[in-house]
Order: C-alpha cells, then sequence, then structure tokens
C-alpha cells in the first residue's frame, strides 16, 4: 500500500496505563508508519506529563515522526508558546492545532477562539513547525451548515496549515463529496482519511452519541444488527468494514489514512496485514 499510512494513540489517566501504552507503541513501530499523533491528556490538559512524554518516546525511542495534539481553548499565549518550546527541546516539530472541545461548566479562555487563531500564532513564533489541522467530512457539530463548515477550514489553510486530518466517518461517498467541495473552495492541502475500526457495538454507539452528524451506510448498520449478541463476529466484521473502505480510498489516491487506533496494537496489525496482501493480490 502506497498510501500514507499513520495512527492516533491517546494517553492514558493512570501510570500503568502509561506503560501499557508504551507496548502498544512499540508494536506499532514494526508497521512503519509515516506518523504517530498523540492527543491531548483527559487529566485537565496536562500535556507536558502526557502528550509530549509520549511525543518524545516516539520520535526519539521509535524514531518515528510523530504529531503533538495541541487544543488551546484553555490554554492563552504564554502557555501555547511553553508547550511549544517543550517541543522544540526534544525535537517534535510537528503538531495538531485544534480550538479543542468545550468542557462543561468551565469558561475557556480567549487567546485561541478557532483553531486558525493557533495556526497563526504558531506560525509567528516557530514558523519550522509542521501544523496540522482538523477537518469534518460530515460537517462539524457546532456549524450551522457543511458550507459555513468548509470556509473556517478555509481559514485554517489561509493561515497556513500543512495538512488536514479528518474526523472518523463510515461512508466514503461522504468523504468524496467534501474533498471536492473543499477543492472547489481552494482548499489545496493533502486530506488525510480518518478511519474509525469499531469492534464491539458499545463503541459504536458511544461513538455516535458524540458525533451525531455521522451517517450509518446500510451496510454498517446490518452488521450491527446481524451480530448484536455476537460480539467475536461483530469484531471480525468491524474489522473487514474498515478494510472496505481503505482499499476503496487508496484506489481513489487518497493522500493518506490515519488510523484511529483506539490504543489497540492488534487491530492496527491486522488492517495492515488485510490491506497489504490484497494489495500485494491486486
Amino acid at each position: 500500500m502506497s498510501t500514507r499510512l499513520s495512527f492516533e494513540i491517546f494517553p492514558p489517566n493512570t501510570h500503568v496505563g502509561l506503560e501499557k501504552i508504551f507496548q502498544t507503541l512499540d508494536d506499532l513501530k514494526d508497521l512503519k508508519p509515516n506518523f504517530i499523533s498523540v492527543t491531548c491528556s483527559h487529566n485537565k490538559h496536562n500535556i507536558g506529563a502526557t502528550t509530549i512524554h509520549l511525543a518524545d518516546y516516539v520520535k526519539n525511542k521509535l524514531g518515528i515522526e510523530t504529531i503533538a495534539h495541541l487544543p488551546a481553548a484553555y490554554l492563552d499565549r504564554k502557555e501555547v508558546l511553553s508547550v511549544l518550546d517543550s517541543l522544540d527541546e526534544i525535537g517534535v516539530n510537528k503538531l495538531l492545532a485544534l480550538r479543542g472541545d468545550y468542557i462543561p461548566d468551565l469558561s475557556p479562555k480567549t487567546d485561541f477562539q478557532y483553531a486558525s487563531d493557533l495556526i497563526t500564532y504558531v506560525r509567528e513564533e516557530k514558523s519550522h513547525f509542521y501544523i496540522a489541522g482538523a477537518c469534518h467530512p460530515e460537517g462539524h457539530p457546532e456549524s450551522s451548515s457543511q458550507l459555513t463548515d468548509i470556509k473556517f477550514l478555509k481559514k485554517k489553510v489561509d493561515a497556513h496549515c500543512n495538512v488536514l486530518i479528518s474526523q472518523f466517518f463510515f461512508d466514503n461517498d461522504r468523504f468524496y463529496d467534501f474533498y471536492e467541495k473543499c477543492q472547489l473552495a481552494g482548499i489545496d492541502v493533502p486530506i488525510l482519511a480518518g478511519i474509525m475500526p469499531v469492534i464491539n457495538r458499545s463503541q459504536i454507539l458511544r461513538l455516535l452519541k458524540t458525533c451525531q452528524s455521522t451517517r450509518l451506510p446500510r451496510k454498517f448498520k446490518a452488521i450491527l444488527e446481524k451480530y448484536e449478541h455476537d460480539p467475536e463476529s461483530l469484531k471480525q466484521a468491524g474489522l473487514a468494514y474498515a478494510v472496505d473502505q481503505i482499499v476503496d480510498l487508496v484506489t481513489q489516491d487518497v493522500a493518506g489514512i490515519h488510523l484511529y487506533t483506539m490504543n489497540k496494537s492488534e487491530t492496527a496489525k491486522h488492517i495492515h496485514q488485510m490491506t497489504t496482501q490484497l494489495f500485494k493480490q491486486a
């Protein structure tokens, strides 16, 4: 598979969990991804102790490029600069610039109301950084329409974002439609397609609760219904569905596949093996 392949992991909430993540990362190394992105900690944005620590391990221990997530809604300019300096010190010069989700009952700071504000600031302070932005093929949950969402996305690109990484989706046609609209809007940076392998029913129900705009194709719904009480068959069918998505995207020359691993290296390895075999046979 010649298309770029990357993975996402997220920091755990405990030290014991952190050790498990190291094992997951060691397992992913053999797959030779183009990069591994490290999400922000859920521990009140304790970026230094979690995200930067893991990014350091990926880049300097495993020798794999890494992108550190940086949600800035609850950070001011000084705090963001401190994070950028820390990343610079460990040789990690790639980040995913995010506004980040708002936390109930906690007022955000005002320096970075939009991700484009953060991208502009990083470009001013650290012009050598490689900056990724997030995009939503089925529309950001806070946008009034996809057209409005794409207009805001264009601001990220105009602020000199290098690449876009999409939210997960289960309907490839939605991604292709979104991609065409981005091109018409003058968004000319690579867009990596985000794929979320669904391996259990509770996972998809939880994801859909937080991402209500995500469309479930008839084929995907049939899998959930048929294997509702058969966890192992649901897992295998979910993996096969993800593989089918990836094969279709690669044949359409997508810029890259970003796999949301949910910290499960066996899932990533299975998908990598299956897609590699299929493209060798083609």
